[in-house]
Order: structure tokens, then sequence, then C-alpha cells
């Protein structure tokens, strides 16, 4: 049986945001290998990033919405990944993302993924709201997440087991 996902593939500026590709692991695996993943589940161990990759493919089979690829359009080279996430127990639809290298970081990609990709899980795929889930002291994303117009949400419950900081993004019809 071949399961066939129906990814949509959304352009903006200087990217192209696509379903993961079997090409697209190694990145992956390397930055779920390095410290910079420390504050997405990140591990030292190949079959555990390998087994991260794999799940990221099955939540859109499962939801109906997941994670992209960035893909620098100039290079055609894979830099990172962002999408909505629903992990099991979760209390609500998460935003999330990854610059996978230090050198891609400060360009704004990030910036030009997040807000491309939020906009079709509002306006697409039928999303009310969207929250991210981040780590107190992880002050980047945090900073980050304001700049993209989200707030800290002090009444939104957090997943169980998770230390974070539940951040609400703005609804692009102006509801947040």
């Amino acid at each position: 049986m071949t399961l066939t996902l129906n990814i949509p593939t959304i352009a903006t500026e200087r990217l192209t945001l696509r379903g993961p590709m079997a090409s697209d692991l190694e990145g992956f695996v390397g930055f779920f290998r390095s410290d910079r993943a420390r504050y997405a589940g990140g591990s030292s161990d190949t079959e555990k990033a390998e087994t991260e990759f794999e799940e990221m493919v099955d939540h859109w089979g499962q939801h109906g919405f997941g994670s992209f690829i960035m893909v620098r359009k100039d290079t055609g080279r894979a830099i990172g990944h962002v999408g909505g996430l629903h992990p099991t127990g979760w209390p609500e639809n998460e935003l999330g993302w990854s610059i996978w290298r230090a050198h891609d970081e400060g360009k704004g990609y990030a910036s030009e993924a997040v807000i491309a990709v939020r906009d079709h899980l509002f306006n697409d795929c039928g999303w009310a709201t969207a929250i991210s889930y981040i780590a107190p002291d992880n002050t980047r994303s945090l900073a980050f997440a304001e700049r993209l117009g989200a707030y800290h949400d002090q009444t939104a419950v957090t997943p169980n087991g998770l230390r974070c900081f539940a951040y609400r993004h703005p609804h692009p019809g102006g509801s947040a």
C-alpha cells in the first residue's frame, strides 16, 4: 500500500516551503544531533533523529498539516523546517520552526517562512488560533515570537511535562 500525502508548496520571495523529502534527512539529522536542537527535543542519537523525521512526515497523514522544509530558491538547499504541530496529548495546535545551521540565521528566512505558514494554517487549514511553546531560557525564540506579533499568553495550558511559555500568534484577520 502506498500512502500519498497532499502537502502544498508555498512560495515566498526567497524560499520554497515544501513537504519533507528523503534528501532532507541528512540536514535534519545533523540539526537534531547538534546543540542547536536543545530546545527542539534534540538528540545525539542518529536513530532517534531519524525517527523524529519519520514522525514529521507521518504528522501530515494524521492531521492534514505539518512541517514544511524551508528551501532557499537561490541555492536549492534545505535550511530548516517550519509548520503546524499537534502531538498527541497537547492542548493546542502549535506553530514551530527551526533553522538547521547557524550561517542561515539572521537573514530573515525564519520570519519569511513562519509568516507564510502561519497565514496558510489560519486561512487554508481553518486554524482559529496558533501557539508556540518556547522554553523560558530560549531568549532568541522568545524575542523572535514577539517580533512576529505573538504575545505571552499566561492563561494558555501547556503540554504536560513541558517547561515552557505559551506564545499566542495573531490571526491574519486581526484577532488573536
